[in-house]
């Protein structure tokens, strides 16, 4: 099933490289000379820039299972969007973002009566986190509906994002001589001595928001956001250990953008 849902992610993934960006910047108008008179959409050109910031929540797909909660990071950086064309009552984007994330992972070490374990040496319950700090880049479809100018609109977006491996690190209270290994339901340790091996990752992102355009100010955007990961942080080959270590998060942000260029065709 964890394979046929990571084809179809693919497939998506590629349906989009190929259908939406071709379209977008081989605009129709470019067709004029052979559709004299179509008139499919309004011209858009505008073009804005801005910053973004928010929270990360996340984990990762192991396989073999590790039980985790979510681990919690902060995001921030610059975002960008071409408005291309409105198409009925559909306005067409393309929006991208470069950012700092903090993903991971954060370990939830309990027995099998889902009680907490305690280290045997110092008597509190056993924690472990690992904190991977990324370069992300998102380029997503950006559809949204509602006043254009002056006013509210809701959007969804969809896209892939690809991120770059800086550094990670590690929070624990246990080392591995003298952790309860005994009392707990999941057994997996592999991890912790493990780092990063593939610092490319790649997946897709799908998500949606509201933004608020005041005419002269700018637009302010709250987006919420899911990203599953297409590659896997471990190797994955016949003699590693995890046939799967992908990443995912959940992402919740704002951001403000300013218009930089504004062109529009036909209203």
């Amino acid at each position: 099933m964890q394979e046929q849902a990571k084809t179809l992610l693919r497939s998506v993934l590629l349906l989009y490289l190929f259908t939406f960006f071709p379209f977008q910047f081989f605009h129709l108008s470019s067709l004029q000379p052979f559709v004299a008179h179509a008139q499919i959409g309004d011209h858009r050109s505008d073009f804005s820039l801005g910053i973004n910031g928010g929270c990360v929540l996340s984990n990762v797909g192991f396989s073999p299972k590790v039980t985790q909660g979510m681990h919690t990071g902060v995001t921030g950086g610059i975002s960008f969007r071409y408005v291309c064309e409105k198409y009925f009552n559909t306005i067409c984007s393309v929006y991208g973002e470069v950012n700092y994330a903090e993903t991971g992972w954060k370990e939830d070490i309990v027995d099998i009566n889902d009680q907490p374990v305690l280290n045997t040496s110092t008597g509190v319950p056993e924690e472990y986190s690992r904190t991977m700090k990324y370069i992300q880049i998102p380029i997503l479809a950006h559809l949204a509906w509602g006043r254009e100018d002056n006013g509210l609109q809701f959007y969804v977006n969809l896209g892939p994002q690809f991120g770059y491996y800086l550094s990670e690190s590690t929070a624990t209270n246990f080392t591995t001589d003298n952790m309860n290994l005994g009392d707990r339901a999941n057994k997996q340790t592999a991890q912790y001595a493990m780092s990063v091996e593939n610092k490319f990752d790649y997946g897709i992102a799908v998500g949606g928001g509201f933004e608020l355009s005041l005419r002269h100010v700018g637009h302010f955007l709250i987006d919420g956001r899911y990203y599953y990961g297409l590659g896997n942080i471990y190797g994955d080959s016949k003699r590693d250990y995890f046939a799967k270590s992908n990443l995912g998060n959940v992402t919740v942000k704002v951001a403000y953008l300013f218009d930089i260029l504004k062109y529009k065709g036909n209203r």
